[in-house]
This record gives structure tokens, C-alpha cells and sequence, in this order.
């Protein structure tokens, strides 16, 4: 199955919140979608799910408007919808029959995500007395009980302890391996870098950037070089007197020694006049610009 949105334009009065916004995702694949707040993130993610629609454009799946009878939509939101007063298990039964599960369907299915997610111990207490990231837990959840064919995620990581990132981590992997399609909205760039193979950015209500996070880190002008060794000063002494002429700067911070060549057919000249000095390396790469990086780059100005 793909998923495709197609020349969405949406406005709210006068405010303009989605131009032209264009970008897909196939199963067994997480796209990441990013931007800053107010980007239009969760205004996209809303027209996807049918809460309200575009002013133009579309929402495809397999090149025909979405069918939401069929599609199952399973979704976490960045704020919790939950009832903090009520039992869990029973919450999560009602929504089951909200997403048109019979009753012994829902009860199966709703013991099953509490097992897998490490929470049934507190199927029979009320969701206050749960911390902040089991609140989260049990949101997923709700977002899982259908067995959906898109799964939303809006900063599903958002107050989880590291273990029970892990546990999340875990459960999001195995459904993309089982074919699932994941939209992923968030602003920790880590787990993004660890899920999503492309990203669309966000800015302004237009997309900024869009592709796959490889290639988009490989496009970049590749001759900056990272140098990690115990002999950092040394490295950073030879090369200022001895490969002067090959390099424009240097920088070191504790063991690793930054390098920009002056320009990227250098790197193999460089190394061989580190290997002929016999200089203690432990690394020499490519510097490639991390996720938040190139995030940073795309949203710091509003296009």
C-alpha cells in the first residue's frame, strides 16, 4: 500500500497553514514528518486521519482518494484524549468498539497490547494514578487495538523513561517489519534517524526539505573530515604545519580533530601524509550533518 498526499492546500480564515504540501510512504516503511511548531504538522496529519478536509489536493492510497471504511487509521496523539477516572481495561474496550470491534475481539486484543507493552498489572486501576510515560503506554494502545493499516504517531516518545522508550522502540520496529505503513511526527531527531528511511520538513506550511535521510545527508559538500585519536593535539599540530596547503581548517575538541579540506578530492591526500607520519588514528570519516543539523538548517529562517 502507498500513501500519498497530493498538492494539499488548508486555511483557516485568513491564515494560510498548508500550501501545496506533497509527499508518500509505502508499507513497511516510517516516514518521518517534521517542523517546528505551528509548521502545519498536526493540521496534515488531521486531514489524513479525515477530521476535517483540505481545501484542494488529496489524500491517495494506491493512486485513489483514501477509503477510510476500509483503511484502518490508528493514532497517537501529542496531547492524551484518555479518561483519567475510568478502569483501563474498560477504556480500552470502549474504544474498541468505537473502531467497530465485537466485544470478545476487543477484551482479546485489548489483554494483549497491555501484555506486550509491559501494563497488565494495571488493567483493573484507573489511569490517573499511572505515571506520565504509562499514560503514554496505554495511549499507544488505544492507537494499536484495531490492528491499522496507517499508524500516526505525534511525539509518541514524549515523557517515557528510557525504558519504556525502549519497550516503544521496539513495538514501532516490529510493525513496520510486519508491513505496517508509520507517519512519525516528532521533534527528538534520534528516534526519527532510528525509524524513518525519508523525512519531509515542514516550514512555513510548505515543504522545506523531502527525501530519503541518506541521500539528503549525502548531497552535502563531503570535504569536511572527523579525526579521532589519544594523540588529538599532535594530529592537530602536524596538520596545521604539515598539510597546510591541502586544508582551509582545523578544529579539536578532546579526541577528535574536524578538518575542512579545501576541497573533497583532498581526504585521500591527507590520509596518506597522516599514514606516512605514523600518527596514532582511531577513525578518519567523512563528516556527514546529523538530522537535527539539516533540521535546523531548513526551519531556522520561515520560507
Amino acid at each position: 500500500m502507498r500513501l500519498e498526499v497530493k498538492n494539499i492546500h488548508k486555511s483557516f480564515g485568513e491564515k494560510h497553514v498548508l500550501n501545496d504540501v506533497s509527499f508518500g510512504v509505502e508499507s513497511g516503511q516510517a516516514l518521518g514528518l517534521l517542523g517546528r511548531n505551528g509548521a502545519g504538522k498536526t493540521t496534515m496529519l488531521r486531514i489524513i486521519m479525515g477530521v476535517f478536509d483540505a481545501d484542494s489536493g488529496g489524500v491517495l492510497v494506491d493512486g485513489q482518494p483514501i477509503d477510510r471504511r476500509h483503511i484502518k487509521i490508528g493514532y497517537l496523539p501529542e496531547e492524551r484524549g484518555l479518561y483519567p477516572k475510568k478502569i483501563i481495561r474498560d477504556q480500552l474496550q470502549y474504544f474498541a468498539a468505537l473502531k467497530g470491534m465485537a466485544a470478545p475481539e476487543a477484551r482479546k486484543a485489548a489483554a494483549a497490547l497491555l501484555e506486550r507493552l509491559e501494563m497488565s498489572e494495571y488493567a483493573g486501576k484507573k489511569l490517573d494514578v499511572l505515571s506520565k510515560g504509562n499514560q503514554q503506554k496505554i495511549q499507544l494502545a488505544v492507537a494499536l487495538l484495531n490492528n491499522p493499516d496507517i499508524l500516526i504517531l505525534d511525539e509518541p516518545f514524549s515523557g517515557l523513561d528510557p525504558v519504556n522508550a525502549m519497550i516503544l522502540k521496539d513495538v514501532v520496529t516490529e510493525l513496520i517489519g510486519k508491513g505496517k505503513l508509520v507517519l512519525f511526527s516528532s521533534h527528538q531527531m534520534n528516534y526519527t534517524e532510528e525509524f524513518c528511511r525519508d523525512i519531509a520538513i515542514l516550514n512555513g506550511g510548505r515543504i522545506a526539505l523531502s527525501g530519503a535521510i541518506r541521500e539528503i545527508r549525502r548531497s552535502y559538500e563531503r570535504r569536511t573530515v572527523v579525526l579521532s585519536s589519544p594523540e588529538a593535539e599532535k594530529v592537530e599540530r602536524f596538520i596545521a604545519g604539515q598539510a597546510s596547503d591541502i586544508t582551509e581548517k582545523t578544529e579539536r575538541r578532546q579526541d577528535a580533530v574536524t578538518v575542512t579540506l579545501a576541497s573533497a578530492d583532498k581526504k585521500m591526500a591527507l590520509l596518506k601524509r597522516l599514514a606516512e607520519q605514523e600518527l596514532n588514528l582511531d577513525a578518519f570519516a567523512v563528516y556527514e550533518p546529523s538530522l537535527n543539523d539539516i533540521f535546523v538548517e531548513y526551519t531556522e529562517a520561515r520560507i
